[in-house]
């Protein structure tokens, strides 16, 4: 039964979430959160303070501690809006590896976004209408608008509620005239995306994150939600009514709000204006709470990794495919060509097990790559490898974590005249001991692009031959064309299949 812990490092409040792999369903053993104010010295200057980088490592050696005594058998950590805009966060994160061992991933907002929708729609019914997710926390604003399990429109907007906080509110209670400008810029952040999620005729939202569990609170406090909090229903109406009421109260005020708690209480003013305007301008009814978020997300990639048939696994399976699509079009890549490669790399993956011995999951990051080695076309046909290893690397193409889009653009990097070596920029922003590993998967989208190199059909059927050191492909012309461009090419690579897997490459056609 393997255990899985996943550490939210961020701007306003570090969390941590430990879980059991139970058959298919991830089952909470141990939470734990504590506020740091991460972020807050971050949106004034620009800068982690050292008060807050210790008080955060103070609380992540503890998590390490409980990481331990629940013997988790993999950590992933997170940092989010105030490790991507501080000038220092190498400092913090070395620090970081430095206490723990732990390798912090700096996650953009997108990612973020991906994450929470994924610990959402892995752990909840949420029907097929459009829904928005929002999930505001101390550095910025995830919305996702979401239907039957894809997203559809994501952006992460600056309005988080400590940044808000250090950039606007500088008395207690809130001056008008403080109020104003905190609104006007909120109004103007959210009319960047309120026209998109009215256009997809989102009726419902859900809300996550310690705000919206507050503002529910506060909406039960007030008597005005139907439902009492985590499960809270907070009407549109009631939620402008609290934002006013809470801008108006003092910090001792907002404290006594049950469930809005003393540290909260520092915050939710600029967090209360966020959603009244966002259900304001989104036209929504409501917004419910959740208790999911980021580390369900976390939580559920790593049970995917581990069992693909969990739901997760099946979630993240339909966000790579979707992607990988939507990029495909967007690059303008002939999606016939660039299947027909995906399926003879995966039958040369598959036929040629015994002599690549690589780890399964290469296996899809080779699929990846088959569909995406011609993006670097958009940009230019001269270095056109190098601009699809940076695209592929640089894209947000979801349901990858940030490393496994490494490997993939590594794979598809070396189909040139190049070949992999480990001081390269792409092998060197891989993990230690995945050279070997890039160097075959790359050959063997070389043969699997070699296979189609006519890109007219040529070849019907391929099949595969592993006997006494050597290794035939035998290709059926189909439609009555030649396949002499296609055994020209594979030809072309015998030698270097011999250097990389110590076998003769021979090649027939019938």
């Amino acid at each position: 039964m393997p255990t899985f812990a996943a550490v939210d490092i961020g701007s306003n409040s570090v969390r941590l979430k430990i879980s059991n792999l139970r058959g298919r369903s991830l089952h909470e053993i141990h939470e734990d959160r504590e506020v740091t104010r991460l972020g807050s010295d971050v949106f004034s200057n620009g800068l982690l303070s050292p008060e807050s980088m210790a008080s955060t490592i103070e609380v992540l050696r503890r998590f390490r501690r409980a990481t331990q005594r629940y013997h988790a058998d993999k950590v992933r950590v997170v940092a989010t809006a105030a490790l991507r805009d501080a000038r220092n966060s190498r400092a913090f994160l070395e620090w970081v590896h430095s206490t723990t061992g732990w390798h912090v991933e700096i996650i953009s907002g997108l990612e973020e976004a991906r994450l929470i929708h994924l610990g959402l729609v892995s752990r909840s019914r949420l029907g097929s209408a459009p829904l928005l997710m929002i999930d505001l926390g101390g550095g910025s604003c995830e919305l996702t608008i979401s239907r039957k399990g894809q997203i559809l429109d994501t952006v992460s907007l600056p309005l988080g509620a400590v940044r808000l906080t250090k950039e606007f509110l500088r008395h207690d209670p809130p001056r008008e005239s403080e109020l104003r400008r905190l609104r006007g810029f909120v109004a103007r952040e959210v009319r960047r995306i309120a026209p998109r999620i009215v256009a997809a005729h989102v009726k419902s939202a859900v809300a996550t994150s310690g705000t919206a569990a507050a503002l529910a609170a506060a909406a039960s406090h007030f008597g005005s939600a139907r439902r009492k909090a985590p499960l809270a229903t907070v009407p549109s109406d009631t939620m402008r009514h609290i934002a006013q009421l809470i801008a108006g109260l003092p910090l001792e005020g907002r404290r006594k709000i049950a469930g809005i708690g003393p540290r909260r209480a520092e915050i939710i003013v600029a967090g209360a204006v966020v959603y009244a305007e966002l259900v304001h301008r989104t036209q929504l009814k409501s917004f419910r709470y959740s208790p999911l978020g980021l580390r369900d997300g976390l939580l559920g990639q790593m049970a995917a990794e581990h069992d693909r048939s969990t739901r997760s696994g099946r979630q993240i399976e339909f966000e790579r495919r979707e992607s990988i699509k939507r990029a495909v079009d967007h690059y303008r890549i002939d999606m016939n060509h660039a299947v027909q490669v995906r399926e003879s790399s995966e039958l040369l993956f598959d036929s040629l097990k015994s002599v690549h011995r690589l780890p399964p999951e290469y296996r899809e990051w080779l699929s990846a790559a088959a569909m995406l080695y011609e993006v670097g076309l958009f940009v230019n046909r001269t270095g056109r490898h190098r601009h699809t290893c940076y695209i592929i690397s640089n894209s947000e193409i979801l349901g990858y974590t940030p490393e496994q889009r490494r490997t993939i653009a590594a794979i598809a990097r070396y189909l040139g005249r190049s070949r992999p070596a480990p001081e390269d920029g792409p092998m060197a922003a891989l993990p230690l001991g995945t050279y070997d590993a890039v160097r075959k998967s790359s050959l063997l989208l070389r043969l699997a692009r070699a296979l189609n190199m006519g890109r007219g059909g040529a070849v019907k059927t391929v099949s595969v031959t592993v006997r006494q050191g050597q290794v035939r492909l035998k290709l059926e012309r189909g439609r009555q064309m030649g396949v002499d461009l296609e055994v020209w090419a594979i030809e072309k690579d015998s030698a270097y299949f011999r250097e990389v897997f110590g076998r003769e490459l021979s090649v027939a056609a019938v």
